[in-house]
């Protein structure tokens, strides 16, 4: 067989026409190539072997997706017990960690409140990574409008409507410009 990838089903093919041939062809023979002698009876067996063992794999195969699919239906059928089980626990032995340990669980964590300094600086910092993001709930965005400052392949009708103009944006006139722009002559 050469480096090609073939598919299982090929191979299976391949094989099984090899036996058939050698069967029909070489019964009594001796074969030599690749530098060794083989019988006809030997051959086969070598060839044989293979394909039992790509028969072989396509029953693991089976079984194994079979073993797959009724740990997933298992899992579906009971990952919500387990889970409420789980929760049930901790709410009635929370105060025994010697207890919840004996079910392989460890009692929550208290959650212990910020303080009023940190709660106002955690504030503030969401705020300044909203406006840095321009980041917007869904009552801000209904107040954001676009405005048109040219039409382009508009009819005659609505050329002649007031086209409000866009936002002027203003750049100092004293100190360094921004960076990016060129400098305006005075």
């Amino acid at each position: 067989m050469s480096g090609n990838k073939i598919s299982k089903g090929m191979l299976e093919q391949r094989i099984r026409d090899l036996i058939a041939g050698t069967q029909k062809h070489s019964t009594n023979g001796s074969l030599t190539f690749g530098g060794a002698t083989y019988s006809a009876t030997a051959l086969v067996q070598v060839l044989q072997s293979l394909a039992d063992s790509l028969a072989t794999e396509d029953t693991a195969r089976a079984s194994w997706q079979d073993a797959l699919k009724n740990v997933r239906d298992a899992q579906a059928k009971a990952g919500p017990i387990v889970q409420a089980y789980r929760s049930w626990l901790v709410a009635t032995n929370g105060n025994a960690p010697s207890t919840l340990a004996d079910y392989g669980l460890v009692p929550r964590k208290a959650r212990t409140p910020l303080s009023t300094d940190k709660q106002a600086v955690a504030n503030a910092k969401s705020k300044a990574t909203r406006a840095a993001r321009h980041t917007m709930g869904s009552k801000q965005k209904q107040d954001v409008k676009g405005t048109i400052t040219t039409i382009v392949g508009a009819s005659a009708s609505s050329a002649s409507s007031p086209v409000s103009p866009g936002p002027v944006v203003s750049v100092p006139t004293s100190g360094t410009p921004p960076a990016g722009t060129a400098p305006h002559p005075a």
